[in-house]
């Protein structure tokens, strides 16, 4: 019994201890971030917390709104956990209005989105583009169609016409990365560009292909030859619904490499594919729209009046996993419009925003002001948020029954779990960590306003976070 007080004794005066030093080690290597001459004209903050009392074990500017780009991501999932529930699966139907009559449709086939943004995706076997349109035209066999006099339509009406949120940049929309988040997504909402590069550096880089090149997508291609070594240097300038897209920059002279660019109207580009798909099997119809198009030129339709069909996607864990994994902004800016949905309003991004806001401070009191967001993603500059938001949303996720999957779903850096996030001139990450002691810990920094090599100031990072290991 004596033994059993004295271990106990020692816990209790070592714990407090080990705290202070990690906070003097923690402390002394922030400082030196701070002052390092990257960040002469920058900011920098950190918050680290322990996760088992919920202490703060080291803050500086833990209160100062920053940019957090794509660590912004983990606050998007963890809501989305908390709203929607890991089993969460987003349903698109099938389906059609009017008579068969004879083997011929008298209306439309329409395919009616949720917001799914794995639809046609290559990244899990059930969502594979050709599946999908296989499953699609077999239903339409079965129920005895041979011929569409109408038209197919993509209802895209439940997130509306704006897929580009507010604060988002030229330079970043025309790119994957930069998709617009529809209610109709097809093939995560992005084409392939095939180059061939100049036989010199400067010389044009020929454009070979779009893939796929259903839309009527007018391709301007004023992309140089890179030298060796330069890599993929091409930025894709277009708008949401465009039929113009302009490419600009350099492509490697060694570079064997598919560019990615966004598609103007996904919803729009998967009524196309599957008229062509349709008409492939001998079922033929007039003309592909979508509920956008037809609202522009003051034409409506009838809603669905029998299914055929539907799709459900990959569960919320498993779309979260690959939101953090790969840091995809169209699956955080579909689900922060389908968390509006969930809670009966508009699949708007601002009632999105507002309804994250919402949710943090009735759960755990955050100040909403200190969670200015225009996205989910983070790929807008104007986002603010501080470290200490972050910290205290991944604290609060720790004893949650889906945690080990949100977990999960942070990638490996530096051999630590956690979400990196960049935009220009900014670098980020948040995460979780057992330090030597057996203490775990989550923790937010962020860097905004560096100046010099991404490389350079991710390295400084890295050796301040070195001290939670």
């Amino acid at each position: 019994m004596m033994k059993l007080r004295f271990l106990t004794f020692l816990l209790i005066i070592t714990a407090p201890a080990f705290t202070q030093s990690l906070n003097q080690k923690i402390g002394s290597a922030f400082t030196n971030l701070k002052n390092d001459s990257q960040l002469k004209y920058g900011q920098a903050s950190l918050t680290v917390i322990n996760a088992r009392t919920g202490d703060i074990i080291y803050a500086s500017n833990e209160k100062i709104g920053l940019s957090p780009a794509s660590t912004l991501k983990t606050v998007t999932s963890a809501t989305a956990f908390n709203i929607l529930g890991e089993d969460f699966r987003w349903e698109t139907s099938i389906g059609y209005n009017g008579t068969i009559s004879n083997g011929t449709l008298k209306g439309d086939l329409i395919i009616r989105g949720s917001g799914d943004p794995t639809l046609g995706s290559h990244r899990y076997a059930e969502t594979k583009a050709d599946m999908i349109l296989d499953k699609w035209i077999k239903a339409v066999k079965q129920a005895g169609i041979e011929k569409i006099e109408g038209r197919i339509i993509s209802d895209d009406q439940l997130f509306g016409t704006q897929i580009i949120p507010q604060g988002w940049i030229w330079q970043d929309i025309g790119n994957y990365y930069g998709a617009g988040a529809s209610s109709v997504s097809w093939r995560e909402n992005e084409i392939g560009v095939t180059f061939k590069a100049g036989s010199k550096t400067g010389s044009p880089a020929k454009l070979v292909s779009l893939s796929p090149s259903i839309l009527d997508l007018r391709a301007i291609n004023e992309v140089s030859t890179g030298p060796s070594g330069s890599g993929d240097n091409v930025y894709a300038y277009s708008a949401p619904y465009t039929e113009v897209v302009y490419l600009r920059g350099t492509y490697g002279l060694d570079l064997n490499k598919t560019i990615k660019i966004s598609c103007p109207d996904p919803a729009l580009s998967l009524a196309i594919e599957l008229r062509n798909k349709l008409l492939a099997s001998g079922i033929s119809s007039l003309t592909a729209s979508t509920w956008r198009k037809l609202n522009a030129e003051n034409l409506t339709f009838e809603p669905i009046a029998k299914i055929l069909g539907s799709h459900e996607s990959p569960s919320l864990s498993q779309v979260v996993y690959w939101l953090n994994q790969k840091s995809l902004n169209l699956y955080a800016e579909n689900i922060l419009k389908t968390i509006a949905v969930k809670l009966g309003k508009a699949g708007s991004f601002d009632n999105g925003t507002e309804e994250v806001k919402r949710f943090w401070r009735d759960k755990i009191g955050i100040d909403p002001n200190s969670l200015d967001v225009l996205d989910g993603s983070g790929l807008s500059p104007e986002n603010k948020v501080t470290t200490e938001v972050i910290a205290r949303i991944l604290l609060s996720v720790k004893k949650e029954t889906w945690f080990n999957d949100y977990h999960e779903s942070f990638p490996l850096y530096n051999n630590m779990k956690m979400k990196s996030g960049s935009i220009r001139n900014a670098l980020c990450y948040a995460g979780f960590q057992t330090t030597a002691d057996g203490t775990p810990v989550v923790f937010s920094i962020i860097t905004n306003n560096y100046n010099g090599s991404t490389a350079g100031i991710k390295q400084k990072i890295f050796r301040v976070l070195d001290g939670l290991k």
